[in-house]
């Protein structure tokens, strides 16, 4: 048998068979190249699209944050506004209420000054005295410009008591030691020297009847209030 010797490739040929591998590598090279493109597009569009939800979502996190912290602020705001509202009706209810019972002291201050009502006044303001103390013996004072009122209407209280209740009282006009004019005038009566004491003077009186008439006159002056339940 006989064997043909391998002929050797002259420049041309390698030349050609180096241009075919460079272009065939070439070609895997643009391939993979692009294959390689396509994944991280792929991939870029992925992550993009996971950053854009997750922003999304923090953007709407926020949003909802913002939203429940601006209807906080609007509750905390009308109630401090609903509070100054109240504050100042209360505030403005009070002083005319005071201002009712200035002018019912106003008033009173002149009850003195018609001399014959007001001697009947302190007679029964005297009667009514002794019949809550029910004692035998008392003291009866009163403004320093009403003592020689007192001398004159203890006796009929005296008198007065003692019909109508069949009862006897020893009343003594104290002078040594009479009620301030702050009092605007009446009697403060009292027995076991001095230890109970009634007081009738016409101050007094304002303000106990100041203390119960309120409700009634907060009724009259502003209605019935829309938070109360129960009537009598």
């Amino acid at each position: 048998m006989s064997t043909a010797a391998a002929r050797p490739m002259n420049d041309e040929e390698v030349f050609s068979e180096m241009n075919k591998m460079v272009a065939f590598i070439k070609q895997e090279a643009m391939e993979k190249a692009r294959e390689i493109k396509v994944k991280a597009d792929e991939e870029f569009n992925i992550e993009k699209a996971k950053l854009v939800r997750q922003e999304s979502i923090n953007v709407e996190e926020q949003f909802q944050r913002k939203v429940k912290q601006a209807q906080v602020k609007q509750r905390i705001l009308e109630s401090t506004l609903i509070n100054k509202s109240r504050l100042k009706v209360l505030q403005e209810r009070q002083s005319l209420l005071e201002s009712v019972f200035v002018e019912a002291r106003s008033e009173l201050e002149k009850v003195p000054n018609d001399t014959e009502k007001y001697k009947t006044l302190l007679v029964n303001l005297c009667v009514q005295a002794f019949v809550q103390l029910n004692d035998t013996t008392v003291n009866v004072r009163g403004r320093k410009a009403d003592i020689g009122l007192l001398k004159e209407c203890v006796p009929k209280a005296v008198e007065t008591y003692n019909q109508k209740y069949g009862k006897s009282v020893k009343a003594t006009v104290v002078e040594p030691t009479p009620l301030a004019d702050s009092v605007l005038g009446g009697v403060r009566v009292s027995a076991l020297n001095d230890r109970i004491t009634v007081d009738n003077t016409l101050l007094a009186r304002l303000e106990l009847s100041s203390d119960r008439m309120l409700p009634q006159l907060r009724h009259i002056l502003f209605g019935q209030s829309p938070n109360r339940k129960f009537f009598n």
